[in-house]
């Protein structure tokens, strides 16, 4: 075909073409975008490279799953009465919080429960031989989601316990992140298909199939396990063998991640029906997915799922709850620190009033591009009072955020756009004095061998690291 001729032919109908999508596309990010700068930078982009700009529009830029999850609510939890102490026997100087549990009542369909008991794990030492140990003992069903799932000795491993559940006949269900199997290679769902697991990938995604290409940005980071209905596992933790310290892998990783018992599990297990229904179409019901559950400890809790859908921006309101209602202290803990600008703005109020924040990050990140933009703001929560301390290696992935002592937030979601705003998520809000104190013995363990860093030293930055850090930062939206 002669190009320059079709392209002398038809250039006025190709440059009319560009301009109303270019307009189309404008008039979209207009009408949909809540944030005012992500709107104005879209059309930026969009008028700026005329043709690609819309082609990144099109796959960064718009969210085609808010119309559809609304149908994916296909079971609801059993609503219990929840005491007005939070579960404290000695609720005095606990009861700001009931105000916490508002809001997020307001905000989520789940229900706060009580009666639950929550153990952590620390890192795959712990978490993953309690995983199996529970995977080899279900007798009913097991349901597995996890963003990575890595095929390697860890993954393998799963793999044969998953295939030993099949073969005694145990329902078994494995939902992996479209993406996230693309971290090894062969993926692990080759694997699953040869050990004939069931299995389903979240949001399938690929340049070659337009269809599917608007949808690459939004990616399943949701971390459970739930073992007969009954008990849960839940976390910050990818199946990856690095998770493990004592196999001194040569990329190790720290991480938490939480084991679940009582009503609250029914919540966990009903966001992976959901998940699961809308990737497969395929409706889990009946006792052997949800059957009864008696107390089984003290924490009242609530599962708090998050995603560009009906869910859209419920972590973000439970975080900014939390800070609103902090009295004394407030502890985070997260790999990836990119607030916004409304979550610095209750961090810094919070530390003003006189609350002791501290915000624990990894000195050296997997992620360095994503490091250099999170320097690039950490000078804004100083200068108001926030303390920032930097943890040694190994790269800590761990996900917690301690209120008063007494609240507990922990799960899959960083402090970040990607988590708050794109990502399908998934996290855990509990109360109860003794788990939050143990929670703050952790942080307090982490802090001990942390180093604190100053505003002066961020302020003592060369100008090449400087520039280098708020280029970044421009790109923290889509981190």
């Amino acid at each position: 075909m002669d190009w320059h001729g079709f392209f002398s032919q038809y250039w006025r109908h190709l440059t009319l073409l560009i301009v109303l999508a270019n307009v189309f596309a404008s008039g979209h990010a207009l009408l949909h975008k809540r944030d005012t700068r992500a709107a104005t930078i879209w059309l930026g982009v969009i008028w700026t490279f005329p043709g690609l700009g819309i082609l990144f529009y099109v796959v960064l830029g718009i969210n085609r799953i808010r119309r559809h999850a609304l149908k994916l609510r296909v079971h609801k939890t059993r609503r219990r009465a929840v005491p007005e102490n939070l579960g404290d026997n000695e609720p005095a100087g606990a009861e700001h919080l009931q105000h916490i549990a508002a809001v997020v009542s307001r905000v989520v369909a789940q229900p706060l429960t009580a009666g639950n008991k929550i153990e952590p794990l620390i890192n795959g030492d712990e978490a993953f031989p309690a995983m199996l140990a529970a995977i080899d003992a279900a007798q009913k069903s097991i349901s597995l989601c996890s963003y990575i799932f890595d095929h390697d000795e860890t993954g393998r491993k799963f793999v044969t316990a998953l295939a030993r559940a099949v073969a005694r006949n145990v329902e078994t269900r494995v939902l992996v992140d479209s993406a996230g199997a693309r971290y090894s290679f062969p993926p692990i769902t080759w694997k699953l298909r040869a050990a004939k697991i069931p299995f389903a990938k979240f949001l399938p995604t690929s340049l070659f199939t337009p269809w599917r290409v608007a949808t690459i940005n939004l990616r399943n980071h949701r971390k459970s396990l739930i073992v007969d209905g009954a008990i849960a596992f839940t976390g910050g933790m990818n199946i990856r063998h690095g998770n493990i310290l004592a196999a001194k892998t040569k990329s190790p990783v720290q991480d938490l991640h939480f084991r679940i018992t009582g009503p609250v599990v029914e919540e966990l297990q009903a966001v992976f029906a959901n998940d699961w229904n809308f990737t497969t179409g395929e409706i889990l019901k009946g006792e052997r997915w949800f059957p009864e559950l008696s107390e089984a400890g003290n924490v009242i809790a609530r599962v708090v799922p998050d995603g560009p859908d009906a869910d859209f921006e419920n972590a973000r309101w439970m975080l900014l709850a939390a800070l609103g209602e902090a009295q004394t202290s407030v502890k985070i803990l997260t790999p990836y620190f990119l607030p916004d600008n409304a979550l610095i703005t209750a961090l810094n109020l919070a530390a003003l009033r006189g609350v002791r924040v501290d915000i624990i990050l990894p000195a050296k990140n997997n992620l360095p591009f994503v490091d250099w933009a999170s320097r690039a703001l950490w000078w804004q929560v100083l200068q108001r009072g926030c303390h920032v301390w930097l943890t040694r290696s190994p790269f800590d992935h761990s996900k917690l955020m301690v209120v008063d002592g007494h609240w507990v937030a922990f799960g899959s979601a960083n402090w970040d756009a990607r988590s708050l705003r794109l990502n399908f998520e998934l996290n855990v809000e509990a109360y109860g004095r003794e788990f939050a104190r143990a929670m703050e013995q952790l942080v307090a363990q982490k802090i001990c061998h942390a180093r604190e860093v100053t505003l002066a030293e961020m302020d003592g930055r060369s100008l090449v690291e400087k520039l280098r850090d708020a280029v970044a930062r421009l790109f923290s939206p889509y981190l």
